[in-house]
């Protein structure tokens, strides 16, 4: 383990010691390669059966959605879970204390939603210091990722946070990188670029490829794309993860400059203690999660509108309705009859493949 931490520790401190121009961009892509590697390296270690995972760490996924509360100790996560979700997690008013995972599960909208407290992602955690590990393999999992910062000192700690997650393969507000990539057997590395690149020559893409011992492969560059683009999309385990940024303690500062922090986007400014402007942030949570709800009817009844059947926004169709009810209900399904702003009648009679939207009513017709 140290031994890849000095090697990290040495390859950061030659970059940040190059000057970042032409001459060196291929320089420095290739070390951004090499940093990419050991760092994989610390969150999957190599062989060596002995040692378990971590102890009290892996929590069931419940509910309809998942979100994690990340933050340095003591900034009031875990005052903002007990108050948000009623959920006790003991509250002490120094570093570590939150050191297992609590989740607490609220209802909104009729969804149900998982709070996790993840304990103390702090500098050095994606070097394996502190309860690091175990805490980033279930931030990986969630579908939404709170930044809960003390607004008396954010921007210092959201950089180190970010650079955590980032370390960790996690990427905040951030979409895929628009890059075509497909290993061969022969044929040498193909670059293809549909718009002018500032970053990536042939050269650099084939010196990053060659550090993952790669030397046949089509890329295709559909945006402007950077070496680290390029790296994430080799490593292929990257999450794409949407982020909001809480600030808490907003009973400590004036007004004036809360009218600032509402300019920042991605930002919900409360006081959890006071339990001030919950209600925003719930609108918010509920935007970046877009989820979906789908009332059932039964037949000659009146749609129950009190428990939705909640979908990710990415899985609507039909069949992934009838896949969450029950995975033998799509071998007897005829057709479905669907009320909302999906169809053009009310109601239409749709295939499998129909893709719903967010409160329709379905009444699935079976042979």
């Amino acid at each position: 383990m140290s031994g890849t931490l000095a090697k990290i520790a040495e390859i950061e401190a030659e970059m940040a010691r190059t000057q970042k121009n032409k001459a060196t961009a291929h320089h420095l892509g290739l070390l951004k390669a090499r940093l990419a590697k050991l760092r994989r390296e610390l969150i999957t270690p190599k062989g060596g059966g002995g040692s378990g995972p971590g102890e009290g760490f892996d929590v069931a996924k419940t509910g309809d959605a998942r979100i994690g509360f990340v933050g340095f100790p003591s900034v009031g996560k875990s005052t903002l879970l007990s108050n948000l979700a009623g959920v006790y997690s003991e509250v002490a008013a120094y570093e570590f204390t939150t050191l297992t995972t609590v989740p607490g599960v609220i209802r909104y909208k009729g969804a149900k939603i998982q709070l996790l407290d993840l304990p103390g992602i702090i500098e050095g955690a994606k070097d394996g210091k502190g309860r690091g590990r175990q805490v980033i393999a279930v931030a990986r999992t969630c579908n939404l990722i709170l930044i809960v910062l003390d607004v008396l000192k954010p921007l210092g700690h959201k950089k180190i946070i970010e650079n955590e997650l980032e370390g960790f393969g996690i990427r905040l507000n951030s979409k895929p990188p628009n890059i075509g990539f497909k290993k061969k057997d022969k044929g040498g590395i193909n670059l293809t670029a549909t718009c002018p690149q500032s970053e990536l020559d042939t050269e650099t893409v084939k010196s990053i490829l060659a550090e993952y011992k790669i030397h046949n492969a089509d890329v295709t560059l559909r945006s402007d794309a950077t070496a680290d683009d390029l790296i994430d999309v080799v490593e292929g385990n990257r999450v794409y993860i949407p982020c909001i940024y809480v600030l808490n303690k907003i009973d400590q500062i004036s007004i004036e400059e809360l009218d600032i922090i509402y300019k920042v986007p991605h930002c919900v400014p409360i006081s959890a203690h006071h339990r001030w402007n919950f209600d925003d942030l719930l609108e918010k949570i509920w935007d970046y999660l877009k989820l979906v709800r789908i009332y059932t009817k039964p037949k000659g009844q009146l749609p129950d509108y009190t428990s939705p059947v909640v979908l990710p926004y990415c899985k609507t169709t039909v069949e992934d309705f009838c896949m969450k009810i029950h995975k033998n209900l799509i071998k007897d399904f005829k057709y479905a009859l669907v009320w909302g702003s999906s169809v053009k009648h009310n109601p239409q009679k749709v295939g499998k493949d129909h893709t719903l939207e967010d409160e329709d009513v379905i009444q699935i017709v079976k042979k």
